[in-house]
């Protein structure tokens, strides 16, 4: 007898780091079969087991880019649901706390890193969910809880939580 189990969602952590009225960025263009391949986000990644959002964030952070965190904004949840991608639960964070005196751009094995302005990050190409909540954040909201739904790779629905 087979038993129905509920299929959790993928946990990530994603962070914007600010610097001068910009956010770092990450252009993924290094992976193959990446399904962020051609897109702009922030630094961040899959939670390792018994980490908490803040301890993940951290390790990605300094793994992608060399930066040690010392603090961050958390702002809250965004789930993504898609009818092609296995459900994702992100924890959103932005942080001006932080030691970059090892930040290594060109280490990034993930895409190539980049500061841009805050004014330009909508003009960039970007998942249309992200452009949701990266609005939200640069017009200076602290929480964001959101649920992105996608039909293939088009947003269909955005639900406030």
């Amino acid at each position: 007898m087979q038993h129905n189990r509920a299929i959790l969602p993928i946990k990530t952590s994603l962070c914007y780091i600010e610097k001068d009225g910009k956010y770092l960025m990450l252009y993924r263009n290094k992976k193959e079969n990446d399904p962020n391949s051609g897109k702009w986000i922030g630094v961040g990644g899959k939670f390792e087991e018994g980490e908490s959002p803040f301890e993940c964030v951290k390790r990605e952070v300094l793994e992608e880019t060399g930066i040690v965190l010392r603090d961050a904004h958390f702002y809250g949840v965004i789930e993504f649901r898609s009818d092609g991608w296995p459900d994702e639960d992100m924890y959103l964070f932005s942080s001006t706390d932080y030691d970059d005196s090892a930040f290594r751009p060109e280490d990034c094995n993930e895409g190539e890193l980049a500061f841009v302005e805050k004014t330009a990050v909508l003009d960039l190409n970007l998942w249309e969910g992200d452009r949701v909540f990266l609005k939200k954040m640069i017009e200076g909201n602290k929480r964001i809880c959101l649920r992105l739904c996608y039909t293939g790779n088009t947003l269909s629905d955005i639900k406030e939580l």
